[in-house]
């Protein structure tokens, strides 16, 4: 990446976005071993965000991307509540969770807290988990307790022997309801049958404005340079103002800040190709580009676009280190059960996403489905016409909520 040579060590724990926005940290009545282990649980997750970026950069190459590693890695921590053995192991080296098991509960449980938008906040940030099993399925009461206490996951008991369908729809419609609709079907049809004991959820919704909005009046078709042959024409959104930006060697970055300043879009705008970028991309270089960016008059052009994305994610995650969670032979969930006869049968997440003159909105889930072993199956300028990346970020906490790619807004 030496073309990125000044894009060196890209966010040193995302935390420094939190100081960039000038919040001291958790509210007063948190006391400093909460804020240490929210840190932790946040530094963990934006480490697995980029791991996960790159993993879908790898094999969806000129491709949008779009997804939420936060409610992917919320999914997963809460199946790692009930793993142990190895597949304990794999998964906390995916997941970064290097800390004891009081320290990721006390972290995650205040994450969760912090990233709810309090009363008289001008955006929406509703994050929720749950938890479906089997109605007289035998789940062990430590693990149902750890995820409905730090984690929100009450364990919901429907029906997958008897109506399958029934209790496909009663997820989705729980999905639908948690994302403002934006989020539909996450469980397929043929996802679910007769023998499934559980399926764990997490939906995360946000909508904000812009600090600074964009006129409409301004807002002109331009061509958006998909590659150096291929241009397509696009809405491309105008405005000039005050903003945190940086044009280094290489790249240049931009902060656009949603009002009340608690989340951010940061748009990473590479001189040469974004999937070579993404390749090598690491949390410390987009730590760095924060720390780097000041605020001066920019004129920026950016994209109206909306962006919808799907994944299997479990051969991703077998690929990045956790195999064993998704082998009938090897999987160990007794913290689940009591014994070692569960394994994740698949990972699926969806993600949607605008970004208008207004704001944006965007929202994603993910279902992890456990499968039963016995049952198995087979002025500076910032003009972004070209690829780039982007993220939203919880400001209060540095945690990324969301992430992605536009390659081609006319997809």
């Amino acid at each position: 990446m030496t073309s990125l040579r000044n894009f060196k060590s890209l966010m040193a724990p995302l935390i420094l976005l939190a100081i960039f926005a000038g919040v001291s940290g958790l509210s007063a009545q948190s006391g400093t071993a909460n804020r240490n282990d929210l840190y932790a649980v946040v530094e963990a997750n934006n480490q697995f965000a980029i791991d996960l970026y790159r993993k879908i950069n790898a094999q969806d190459a000129g491709k949008n991307i779009f997804v939420s590693p936060f409610s992917v890695s919320t999914a997963l921590a809460m199946t790692f509540e009930g793993s142990s053995g190895n597949t304990r192991k794999q998964m906390a080296g995916v997941l970064h969770l290097y800390m004891s098991d009081a320290d990721r509960q006390t972290g995650f449980s205040a994450l969760l807290t912090e990233t709810s938008a309090g009363p008289g906040k001008h955006y929406k940030l509703n994050v929720a988990n749950a938890l479906w099993g089997q109605k007289g399925y035998h789940f062990e009461a430590p693990f149902v307790s750890a995820t409905d206490k730090y984690y929100g996951g009450t364990l919901k008991s429907v029906d997958f022997a008897g109506n399958t369908e029934g209790a496909r729809v009663e997820i989705n419609t729980w999905v639908e309801d948690h994302t403002a609709k934006m989020i539909r079907d996450l469980i397929p049809r043929g996802a679910l049958d007769t023998d499934t004991p559980l399926v764990l959820t997490n939906a995360i919704y946000f909508k904000g404005t812009w600090a600074s909005q964009f006129k409409p009046l301004f807002t002109k078709d331009a061509p958006f340079n998909v590659s150096k042959t291929v241009k397509v024409q696009t809405p491309m959104m105008h405005q000039t103002g005050h903003f945190r930006f940086i044009k280094e060697d290489g790249v240049e970055a931009i902060e656009l800040p949603y009002e009340d300043d608690d989340l951010s879009m940061i748009a990473i705008l590479p001189d040469g190709d974004i999937d070579k970028m993404g390749a090598g991309l690491s949390l410390d270089q987009i730590k760095q580009l924060c720390v780097d960016m000041f605020s001066q008059d920019v004129d920026v052009i950016l994209p109206r676009f909306k962006m919808e994305a799907g994944y299997s994610m479990g051969p991703m995650l077998s690929g990045m280190g956790m195999p064993d969670a998704f082998s009938v032979k090897l999987a160990d969930f007794s913290g689940m059960s009591g014994r070692p006869n569960l394994y994740i049968g698949k990972v699926i997440h969806k993600a949607r996403i605008e970004v208008n003159e207004e704001g944006s909105e965007a929202a994603a889930a993910t279902g992890v489905v456990m499968v039963e072993k016995a049952m198995m199956r087979d002025k500076a300028v910032f003009r972004a016409d070209r690829p780039f990346l982007f993220i939203i970020v919880h400001n209060p906490t540095g945690a990324i909520l969301f992430m992605g790619r536009l390659s081609n807004p006319s997809l």
